[in-house]
């Protein structure tokens, strides 16, 4: 990737609707260059493909948390193939520090939340967690 890949990702971060012609008009190229380059960008699989972000607000009944993980030994493999294997959890990132792992939960309820919990914490290879759940968002 260049520097008008990069560029063209963060304007596609900022607004992935926006246009082709838009688009190349704030990189200085061609609209030719912009799309032929969106292809590649997805066919090489730099961008998997194109989403809404929705303001917390806007799904009252969804709630979020975030878990920290900590993990036994050199388990983590094995544990990030069962994390990701849980419908509980929307993402999954790796971290330094005091904890491993940092898992995006969500659920429809509180309810949900907690057999998502208990399921996780059955999880061989995971030594303790930490779960925060998401009260507001200001940015």
């Amino acid at each position: 990737m260049d520097e008008i890949d990069q560029r063209l990702i963060g304007l596609l971060r900022q607004n992935a609707r926006m246009n082709v012609a838009d688009l190349a008009y704030k990189l200085k190229v061609s609209r030719g260059t912009v799309t032929n380059r969106i292809r590649k960008l997805e066919d090489s699989q730099v961008i998997l493909g194109f989403t809404v972000k929705l303001r917390p607000e806007s799904e009252p009944d969804r709630i979020r948390a975030w878990m920290e993980v900590l993990v036994e030994g050199n388990q983590t493999r094995l544990v990030i193939a069962s994390l990701l294997g849980e419908p509980g959890v929307a993402a999954l990132h790796d971290t330094n520090g005091r904890w491993d792992l940092l898992a995006e939960l969500e659920a429809t309820s509180m309810a949900e939340l907690s057999q998502t919990l208990e399921r996780i914490r059955l999880i061989k290879g995971i030594r303790s967690t930490e779960t925060n759940i998401h009260l507001a968002t200001y940015r």
